[in-house]
């Protein structure tokens, strides 16, 4: 199936997949095991010794395959983001340094984990990230835009871009810019992507649509697939509640 007819039925029905994602018996038991273990963790330490804790929080920030870096990512929590030469500050993947502002142990110590950020906040990104898995399952197309979608708000230059290969993706995708522009220089590659594109105009969910729509017949154009698609949404056995702000985001979403 086409990534843009993937992303609309994504789209509506958002709220209910998220539902029915928490419902899956091996996620319900991940989450309920996180939300019991982060509250007696107090270290970094600790944290990562915790291989399903680990698993779980690298799916939630989109690194799983980075789960096996338990000593890098210690080494990331311990040293935060407050100081300029924290090891996340230094990294050209932003994913560590939003990983670090939620655990910022350097900061907070032993009372990190007890943020609604690093509970409540985790489980609502592991769901987000599943329900975009099970998307680019079917196109991948339609998980980069899900992705695109849900972090182009948190753009603020063309490096941030530059530094998120799945964002890179997208912006090459919508202005048909090159992959071998990465053989330029990072300023040059910069350039090229400020010409195209207005980054304050990424903070307007509705221009966020349009270069959506841009892309998605974009990706179908330049890859051709056929998928069969299962059901994405089962039965509702119970309700299941979610934060506030993962709501306000998935009105963003439906709105397409």
């Amino acid at each position: 199936m086409q990534a843009l007819t993937v992303y609309r039925l994504f789209a509506a029905n958002a709220e209910r997949t998220l539902t029915d994602i928490s419902e899956r018996p091996q996620v319900s038991r991940e989450v309920e095991y996180y939300q019991q273990r982060i509250e007696e963790i107090d270290s970094a330490e600790e944290l990562v010794s915790d291989t399903r804790v680990m698993n779980f929080i690298m799916r939630a920030y989109g690194m799983e395959e980075l789960s096996y870096a338990k000593a890098l990512v210690r080494k990331v929590l311990e040293e935060g983001v407050d100081e300029p030469d924290a090891l996340a500050n230094r990294m050209t993947d932003t994913r560590f340094r939003e990983l670090a502002t939620d655990f910022n142990f350097a900061r907070y110590g032993d009372i990190t984990t007890t943020f609604e950020r690093t509970r409540s906040g985790v489980v609502d990104k592991y769901l987000v990230q599943t329900m975009e898995i099970d998307a680019g399952n079917q196109n991948d197309g339609a998980r980069l835009a899900m992705y695109f979608q849900r972090k182009a708000e948190g753009i603020d230059s063309a490096y941030d871009i530059l530094a998120d290969p799945a964002l890179l993706q997208v912006v090459q995708t919508i202005y048909q810019l090159p992959v071998e522009m990465s053989y330029q220089s990072i300023e040059s590659q910069a350039d090229m992507i400020n010409k195209r594109l207005d980054i304050d105009e990424l903070s307007d969910p509705q221009k966020v649509d349009e270069l959506i729509e841009r892309f998605l017949p974009l990706w179908d154009i330049s890859n051709e697939q056929s998928v069969t698609v299962p059901p994405l949404v089962s039965g509702l056995g119970g309700i299941t509640s979610f934060s506030v702000d993962l709501l306000a985001s998935l009105q963003n979403f439906k709105k397409f």
